[in-house]
């Protein structure tokens, strides 16, 4: 999954139950919301760190390429 769907899922969930809170859903239905909402909260998270340990070891071995070169 990627960052991007993985932040839109968690924006999609916390609307639903935003909206099933508003709209005066029992509280089942609110506690399973709000446990899809923090299983798309971990997702994001697991995609977050995935990009940004790429993004570091891009850096990386940009710079070993530019020490090598030097």
């Amino acid at each position: 999954m990627n960052l991007e769907y993985a932040e839109k899922r968690l924006k999609q969930r916390w609307y639903e139950l935003v909206m099933a809170e508003q709209n005066g859903a029992n509280e089942q239905a609110l506690e399973d919301l709000y446990a899809s909402y923090m299983q798309a909260l971990e997702e994001y998270n697991r995609c977050a760190e995935a990009r940004q340990r790429e993004s570091q070891a891009k850096r990386s071995l940009s710079l070993v390429q530019q020490k090598k070169t030097a």
